[in-house]
């Protein structure tokens, strides 16, 4: 088992405590190392596993509001956080099984009228109803205000065109939490948020993508898909403060994934060196495995304390811009680091498929892009840092 003295920081109180260690307890019987699967078979996988942490009421800490089967009426930054990086240790699949009910129903949590939150939540918390959040586009991923597909409003409804990609759960999502250009403002002021079910006259699986650590994405294809304009969600042109007020919760919990991945991956490391023989010694007996395992644990624990830092912040109600991305960055590129070092010390070992630090090699990659890329969040700290300096100038 991973290192847990992290759990006496102060950024965590006592049930956060009981809680990261009754979901250890929970995944050591029920989360299993399986093989990086393929097509129907990760399909398969996906919503197994989305059933399987709603019947244990995991997936309750991904939704806000006790009327609508939330574990607390506002969602636990650092809960969300712990239970990521506690299944990423065990799997990358029931990880992202767990993050995608959030973020694909977050929007609805912070936006959702009564009858919305009401129809959508409980069955996402359940595990019955599985999520999706539909923001990029081939042309518009980072650049969101570049975003090309449009809802055009038609009596009581809207009626909505275009394409949407890199769009995780694309295929199996019951919902679709969709941002369109409805045109009220130039750029991103002028984009508006929908929920689309599943089997909507008009929406369409384009193409399903196969990435290197496999998991359910397809592009979307959406051609004069009329939906009643009681499916919109918040004000019509606040369609990107709903996306970004979505992210700023669930950016920090990548950053605790990458955190999961980096400590089972040390942990391999450190079980295969202390095992290894070599030259009449153990691998761990040389002075380069040590340094390299030092390396690893210094970065680890690096990590942890700027995402914990986040999470406690934003648990304050304090705006965490420029923390969370600090997490997000240093954790996700740490991770990789990490999990790179550990192959090496596997040797050739390292690159047999379905090994467990190979296994970890394709899933951490995706981190360094996905909800904002390194360079991203780079140019965010940059900003906020150039913001807080102007605004301690002296007039």
């Amino acid at each position: 088992m991973a290192d847990t003295s992290y759990l006496d920081w102060p950024f965590l109180e006592p049930h956060h405590r009981a809680l990261a260690l009754e979901l250890e307890r929970w995944a050591c019987e029920n989360i299993h190392d399986v093989p990086h699967a393929r097509g129907q078979e990760t399909d398969d996988a996906c919503v197994a596993l989305v059933r399987k942490l709603g019947a244990a009421n995991w997936v309750r800490y991904a939704v806000g509001g006790k009327d609508w089967g939330g574990s607390a009426e506002t969602i636990d930054t650092r809960a969300i956080c712990l239970i990521r990086e506690t299944l990423a240790r065990h799997s990358g699949l029931a990880d992202f099984a767990f993050a995608m009910q959030g973020l694909g129903s977050g929007a609805i949590t912070l936006h959702g009228t009564d009858a919305q939150k009401r129809n959508y939540l409980p069955r996402v918390a359940a595990g019955s109803a599985i999520a999706a959040f539909a923001l990029s586009e081939p042309d518009a991923g980072s650049d969101v205000g570049a975003m090309c597909c449009a809802a055009h409003p038609d009596g009581d409804s809207y009626v909505l065109n275009g394409e949407k990609t890199w769009i995780s759960n694309g295929g199996i999502a019951d919902f679709y939490v969709v941002f369109a250009r409805t045109g009220e403002a130039p750029g991103a002021r002028g984009i508006s948020a929908f929920i689309v079910d599943a089997g909507t006259p008009g929406l369409e699986i384009a193409e399903r993508i196969e990435v290197i650590a496999p998991h359910p994405l397809a592009r979307l294809r959406f051609n004069h898909c009329r939906i009643p304009a009681s499916q919109r969600l918040g004000e019509a042109g606040q369609g990107f403060k709903v996306a970004m007020r979505t992210l700023d919760i669930f950016r920090t919990s990548v950053a605790a994934a990458a955190l999961g991945f980096a400590r089972r991956a040390l942990d391999e490391a450190v079980q295969r060196a202390t095992m290894r023989k070599m030259f009449g010694h153990t691998l761990a007996d040389f002075q380069l495995t040590q340094a390299k395992l030092a390396d690893m644990a210094a970065a680890i624990d690096a990590s942890a304390l700027l995402v914990y830092r986040a999470a406690w912040l934003r648990d304050q109600g304090r705006t965490v811009t420029k923390e969370a991305a600090m997490a997000k960055m240093v954790a996700t590129e740490s991770a990789q680091q990490v999990i790179d070092s550990a192959v090496q010390i596997f040797g050739g070992l390292g690159v047999v498929s379905e090994v467990p630090v190979e296994r970890l090699y394709r899933d951490i990659r995706a981190l360094r892009i996905y909800e904002g890329a390194t360079e991203v969040q780079k140019l965010i700290i940059a900003r906020e840092l150039l913001k807080e300096a102007s605004a301690n100038v002296a007039p």
